[in-house]
C-alpha cells in the first residue's frame, strides 16, 4: 500500500536489498552479526502521527493485537530547534525471539495542543473541537483487536477482516483538506498540519534497515533522488557501530485536494511524508548513552558552521577520544548490552541490537523534511509530559528499553554462570582481564 502511494520507497527498498546483498557478499558472516540477513531484509519500522490521547489508546489495542508494545518515550519539541510539538513512543515485540519473528516497529507521536509555545488558548480549542469529532479507527476493527489480545489470535477469517481493516485505516485519504484550516495550522507547525490539519492518520514513512547507510545514501543520489543533508545519529568510524544511523530522501510533493474558503475544490499539493531508511548497531547502557550524549554535545559544539562532510569528520574525532574501539572494551567497561553463551572453557559475548529510537535523531529528521520552521514562543511554558503520563493515556504499562536490554543481558549470564558453576560477578571479571 505504502509503494503505491509513494514510489519512491519501491526505489528505496532496492537499492536498501542491493546494498545488503553487497555487504554479505563482502564480509560473509560478519555481517551478520547484529541480525541475520533474512531478518534484516524484512525489518521495518514505521511512523504515525495522532493527535490525541483517545487516539494514542486505540493504536494501543491494534498494535497489542499484533503483540507490540510501548516502549520508550520521547519527546520531540524538545529535541529540534525548528516547531516539532509531539512526544512520542514506539510499539514493538519486547521478545527477542518475537522480535526475530516480527522485527516490526511503529513510532508513534501524539500533538501537544495544550504546549503554549507552539498553541494559543483559543488554537488549542479549536484544534482539540476538531480532532475530538474524528474517527480514525472503525469499532469494528477495535473490537478485532480486543479479542486477538484477549484470546492470543483470531481465526483465518477473523485476523483478514482485521488487517483490511487496520491498513485501510493508514492509507492516505482522497478527503478534500480544508486549506485554510490546514494553512492556520502549518504557520505553527507543518507536524501539526499533518496532524490535525485532517480527518484521517496515514503513513508518515516506512524505514528499511540496511547495513551500509553511507553507501546507500550515494547509490540514491546517484539515481537522481535528493537526500537530506546529513545521516542522523554516530558518524561512520572505524569502532562498533552503536544505536541508530538514520537518513531519508526528502519529502515529496504529492497531489491532494483542497476545499478552498469558498467552497470551491481544488488541486494543490502537500510535502510532508518521505523515505527513511536506518543502521542499527549495539544497544549502549545508561553509562554508555550518556557517553554518547556528552559525545553529541561536544561534536555539535566543534562542528557550528561546518559542511556535512566537515560534520561528520569533526564527529569521527570525537568518537574516537570519547569510544572505546572494540565490543570487549564496551562489554568489559559495561557500556552496551551483550548476551553471553559458553563456548567450551570460554565465554563469548554477543551485541545486543538497539531496538529503540533517538529523538535528536527523529527530531533531525523531520526538521530536515520541512517546508518551514514554523513559530515556536519560547517565553512560553512547556505543558508536561512525561513516561507516566504516556502510560497513564495508553491505559498499559510503557517499557523502559534499559529494563529490557538488561533483563535479556542477564538472563544469559547468569545462564553461562551456572554452566560454569561461577557466578555473574566473575565472568564479568572474566571478560575485563581480556580486554
Amino acid at each position: 500500500m505504502y509503494g503505491t502511494e509513494v514510489p519512491a520507497y519501491t526505489t528505496l527498498l532496492d537499492v536498501s536489498h542491493q546494498v545488503n546483498a553487497d555487504v554479505v557478499a563482502r564480509l560473509g558472516a560478519d555481517a551478520e552479526r547484529l541480525g541475520s540477513i533474512g531478518r534484516v531484509t524484512a525489518e521495518r519500522h514505521g511512523a504515525i502521527r495522532v493527535g490525541t490521547p483517545r487516539e494514542m489508546a486505540q493504536l494501543a489495542r491494534i498494535f497489542g493485537a499484533m503483540g507490540m508494545y510501548p516502549v520508550g518515550f520521547y519527546d520531540l519539541r524538545e529535541a529540534a530547534s525548528s516547531a516539532v510539538p509531539v512526544i512520542s513512543t514506539a510499539f514493538r515485540p519486547i521478545d527477542a525471539e518475537e522480535l526475530a519473528l516480527n522485527p516490526f516497529r511503529v513510532f508513534t507521536s501524539m500533538l501537544a495542543p495544550s504546549d503554549r509555545r507552539f498553541f494559543s488558548p483559543d488554537l488549542q480549542r479549536r484544534l482539540e473541537t476538531f480532532l475530538g469529532k474524528r474517527e480514525l479507527f472503525p469499532p469494528e476493527l477495535l473490537r478485532l483487536a480486543d479479542r486477538a489480545e484477549a484470546d492470543g489470535g483470531l481465526s483465518g477469517a477473523d485476523a483478514e477482516r482485521f488487517l483490511e481493516l487496520a491498513t485501510a485505516s493508514f492509507e492516505l485519504s482522497a478527503e478534500p483538506v480544508d486549506r485554510a484550516w490546514y494553512d492556520e495550522l502549518e504557520a505553527v507547525s507543518a507536524v501539526a498540519a499533518d496532524i490535525g490539519g485532517v480527518t484521517t492518520t496515514h503513513i508518515n514513512h516506512l524505514t528499511p534497515r540496511v547495513l551500509d547507510i553511507d553507501d546507500l545514501y550515494a547509490r540514491m543520489e546517484q539515481r537522481g533522488i535528493r537526500m537530506i543533508d546529513d545521516i542522523q545519529g554516530p558518524p561512520r568510524w572505524e569502532g562498533p557501530d552503536v544505536l541508530l544511523r538514520q537518513t531519508s530522501f526528502r519529502a515529496l510533493e504529492e497531489p491532494r485536494t483542497f476545499r478552498m474558503p469558498d467552497g470551491s475544490v481544488e488541486m494543490g499539493s502537500l510535502r510532508v511524508r518521505f523515505g527513511e531508511v536506518e543502521a542499527r548497531g549495539i544497544a549502549l547502557t545508561r553509562k554508555g548513552r550518556a557517553l554518547y550524549d556528552d559525545a553529541v554535545a561536544a561534536a555539535d559544539e566543534r562542528s557550528r558552521g561546518l559542511s556535512a562532510a566537515e560534520r561528520q569528520d569533526t564527529a569521527r574525532e570525537v568518537w574516537r577520544r570519547a569510544f572505546p574501539t572494540s565490543e570487549a572494551v564496551l562489554a568489559a567497561q559495561g557500556l552496551a548490552y551483550f548476551t553471553y553463551r559458553a563456548d567450551g572453557e570460554d565465554v563469548v559475548a554477543e551485541p545486543i541490537v538497539y531496538e529503540d529510537f533517538l529523538p535528536r535523531s527523529a527530531a533531525g529528521i523531520f526538521q530536515s523534511n520541512l517546508t518551514a520552521e514554523g513559530s515556536k514562543d519560547t517565553s512560553q511554558e512547556g505543558a508536561a509530559f512525561d513516561a507516566d503520563w504516556m502510560a497513564g493515556a495508553l491505559e498499559r504499562d510503557l517499557h523502559d528499553p534499559f529494563e529490557l536490554y538488561a533483563r535479556q543481558s542477564e538472563a544469559s549470564l547468569r545462564e553461562v554462570a551456572q554452566q560454569h558453576g561461577t557466578t555473574p560477578d566473575e565472568i564479568v571479571s572474566n571478560l575485563e582481564v581480556r580486554a
